[in-house]
């Protein structure tokens, strides 16, 4: 590609045609990055929970159920974004009756989202230093008020910045699911930009995505940020 050609594409990538095909896009791909978010944030949030609290040295120690329900996660996520949604795509339908589309593909895209996530609010919980545990204990509290009252409010920084993490890596298998029939950005790309070289849509596709997970990202540093302050300052 020469450089004419080049800006040629680069100037056909923000008409008024172009747009045309990529904004509907835009709303599928958010429909999808917001409901999977909902769903990997809380089920990935108990996950994590589960997975700390019942080790070994947890506040509920249960070392086999810690090694099945750990084991499960790490099949989970030994397995390729693409096989996973493959072999999901089947539940969609029955569950909704359709396995294609934005909708069909949310439950697919939480299912490889939730146990990534998991791990991470696993780590974030295990930086809380032990001690801050033994003396809430010392003082009476129950383990309910040592999760909600001393580990996840400790964790908050760490946790933010790996729900960004998650949310950043729910918006790039958006983009995968396209490909199998979610539509979005990643549906355009291919169909699109790729198998009818129609170049400038897909340079706009990729810009979009790129504005989406650096505004993720700003977010969530920015929130991460403001909670660390606040507590410098209590």
């Amino acid at each position: 590609m020469n450089k004419t050609t080049f800006i040629e594409t680069l100037q056909s990538a923000f008409s008024g045609k172009t747009w045309a095909i990529v904004t509907p896009a835009i709303y599928e791909t958010l429909y999808m990055v917001f409901f999977t978010t909902i769903l990997t944030a809380f089920f990935g949030m108990l996950l994590g929970i589960f997975l700390v609290v019942t080790d070994r040295d947890g506040i509920y120690p249960s070392p086999r159920f810690n090694a099945l329900l750990g084991s499960v996660v790490n099949g989970f996520r030994s397995l390729p974004s693409m096989i996973v949604i493959i072999l999901t795509l089947p539940l969609s339908r029955m569950i909704i009756g359709i396995s294609y589309g934005p909708k069909a593909c949310i439950i697919a895209l939480a299912v490889t989202c939730v146990p990534m996530f998991g791990r991470l609010v696993e780590s974030s919980i295990l930086e809380v230093s032990k001690g801050k545990i033994e003396a809430a204990r010392s003082v009476g509290a129950k383990n309910r008020d040592i999760v909600l009252k001393v580990l996840l409010p400790e964790a908050l920084p760490s946790l933010i910045r790996s729900f960004t993490i998650a949310v950043i890596a729910i918006v790039s298998t958006t983009a995968l699911a396209g490909t199998l029939g979610a539509g979005g950005l990643g549906d355009v790309a291919v169909r699109f930009g790729y198998s009818r070289f129609k170049t400038d849509v897909l340079l706009a596709a990729v810009l979009v995505m790129i504005v989406l997970v650096q505004a993720v990202q700003f977010a969530g540093n920015g929130l991460s940020k403001f909670v660390l302050k606040k507590r410098h300052l209590i």
